[in-house]
């Protein structure tokens, strides 16, 4: 790839920044608290428009939150929610693929349903021929949005039967599907995952879909570079929001009276709704730490599991429930493999050092002690492991509520600590070999995988009072210039950026160009035009190293563009 100078850059930018119609665009000012998936998207998009972007994040990098590791193109995963969620969540997928492409790792994802789950293999056909309608009609409204491959490839089912003969075609000729190769075909994919699945615990037909992997190392560093592209993008990492104020309530004294601005606003008159004042703390030592504020035009809350924090400081009433959930990494390679099966160490020259592995869901009830496993492949044989039960993932008393007049959700003092702090290690060990445990039930070699010193976890959001709501984006205030993100699945947060332009729009504080929303509809980023795989490669390293995870864990097992290697 050639990259453009900076001077090239600058020039390109400038000229797309100044086709901004609007005056006032030049003195809006956006405050984002929160530095996730949702807060550094909506930072780009806003950014984009010329907007003079305030992104405050506490951590030392962006998008450092709850557990991910999954495209949810489709929402196959959740037997349980709506039909309407999965075509939203698959077209919000395609949409976030095409804004991050680097970090995508392409391989499918195995949908088994276990014998002991009351479910049928069949109960997933008519959602998933839906999906594929839906994933050709986006095809046939633009080419570009071709992502997953083609829509008659979307989904395949296969019996016991064609498995069976996979294994003995290899068994006769191995070099059909080379075992020290990545795989190119389905057929490859399917192999691998049969000869390692217990088939006599699972019903037919397994489903193979294009729900691909999700990194959220890549993910990071492609969105922290994409800010890096734009001089109206204010990035402020390692800073503390310390409260938030009503700019006319600092100046008069005055104290934010939300019902009489609820039932006083005009919606389409900027002088009538408020600025905010954002005070903050910005040092690695924060003793150290001097206060400081700006005051913006208009104020995001994407602060994931605290936005209940902000709603208080804002008074803004609302029923939301936080969870805090994990998933474990653990470590298997084939040497440990064939070490079990020769009762004899082995050379690790002798084997390649990972399986190639697609993501491995066996279904399950959610919570109970048969929930949801999944599997997940990292390059170097890295895999992360989410067991839908309290045991695992899940926590007895991981799931809080908001009480009356309290907007945020109290987790307990012990999940907050693992959050700043980090887990207690035996705690860590012993969950993250149960998840082995429960993952060996189907796949039986790996209970020779063991545990690393490190899990992903944290807070979710989940507005209301549904805990198997999977499609949620932002709650839009226009009478207080205020919006909150509430994806509960980070696939919804370019949509969340958009319903946010539309209301800036709807007030006037902006008007885009043809230009603008070419770039949106199109995902031409400017940052995509400029920088390869290998730019992520390197920060999703850093990223990785800096947050105590296995290096490999940054990388991807196969690129979305496999050009975009060199």
């Amino acid at each position: 790839m050639t990259h453009k100078t900076d001077n090239d850059i600058n020039q390109n930018l400038n000229h797309l920044l100044e086709t901004q119609p609007l005056s006032n665009t030049e003195r809006l000012k956006v405050g984002i608290i929160g530095g996730g998936v949702a807060g550094s998207t909506i930072a780009i998009r806003l950014a984009a428009l010329g907007i003079e972007t305030y992104l405050f994040e506490a951590k030392a990098s962006l998008i450092d939150g709850p557990p991910m590791c999954h495209l949810h193109a489709g929402g196959n995963l959740y037997r349980e929610i709506p039909d309407e969620d999965c075509v939203e969540l698959l077209k919000q997928s395609i949409d976030m693929l095409r804004m991050y492409p680097h970090s995508i790792d392409v391989r499918p994802t195995i949908i088994a349903i276990p014998k002991r789950d009351e479910g049928n293999p069949e109960d997933l056909l008519p959602r998933l021929q839906l999906l594929t309608r839906e994933y050709k009609a986006m095809i046939e409204a633009d080419p570009a949005n071709k992502v997953l491959g083609e829509a008659e490839d979307y989904y395949r089912l296969y019996d016991r039967q064609q498995l069976e003969a996979l294994i003995k075609a290899n068994d006769s000729d191995p070099s059909v599907f080379p075992e020290d190769q990545i795989p190119k075909e389905l057929d490859h994919w399917m192999l691998n995952a049969a000869k390692n699945l217990d088939l006599d615990k699972l019903k037919f037909p397994i489903v193979a879909v294009q729900e691909y992997g999700w990194n959220i190392f890549r993910l990071a560093a492609s969105a922290q570079i994409a800010l890096g592209f734009y001089p109206n993008a204010h990035l402020l990492l390692n800073t503390q929001v310390i409260n938030v104020t009503e700019a006319d309530a600092v100046e008069n004294n005055l104290t934010n009276n939300l019902e009489n601005k609820l039932a006083n606003s005009d919606t389409n008159n900027n002088a009538s709704t408020p600025k905010w004042v954002i005070n903050y703390q910005q040092s690695i030592e924060p003793q150290q730490a001097q206060t400081q504020s700006i005051t913006v035009d208009y104020l995001i809350n994407a602060c994931g599991f605290k936005t209940g924090i902000i709603d208080n400081m804002i008074g803004v009433p609302v029923q939301r429930m936080v969870e805090f959930k994990a998933s474990y990494v653990t470590h298997w390679s084939k040497m440990a493999q064939a070490a079990t099966a020769t009762k004899e160490p082995v050379s690790e020259d002798l084997v390649h050092p990972s399986i190639r592995l697609p993501e491995i869901i066996i279904h399950g009830k959610r919570g109970t002690p048969q929930g949801m496993v999944q599997l997940t492949p990292y390059p170097d044989g890295y895999y992360q492991i989410h067991s839908m039960n309290k045991a695992v993932t899940l926590f007895k008393d991981g799931l809080v509520a908001t009480k009356e007049d309290d907007a945020q959700p109290e987790l307990k003092s012990k999940y907050l600590d693992y959050i700043k702090e980090g887990w207690n290690p035996a705690t860590l060990h012993e969950r993250s070999q149960r998840a082995i445990d429960e993952v060996s039930e189907f796949v039986p070699n790996f209970a020779t995988a063991t545990p690393t010193e490190n899990a992903l976890y944290g807070g979710q959001q989940i507005p209301g009072d549904n805990d198997t709501l999977r499609v949620a984006d932002v709650s839009l205030y226009p009478e207080l210039n205020y919006a909150r993100a509430e994806n509960v699945k980070a696939s919804s947060a370019l949509e969340a950026s958009d319903d946010i332009v539309a209301v800036l729009e709807s007030q006037k504080f902006i008007q885009s160009t043809p230009q603008q929303d070419s770039t949106r509809q199109h995902h031409q980023w400017i940052y995509l035009s400029h920088i390869g795989k290998q730019d992520v490669d390197k920060l999703a390293r850093r990223f990785a190293s800096e947050r105590a995870f296995p290096t490999p864990m940054s990388g991807l097992v196969t690129p979305l563009n496999q050009q975009q290697t060199a």
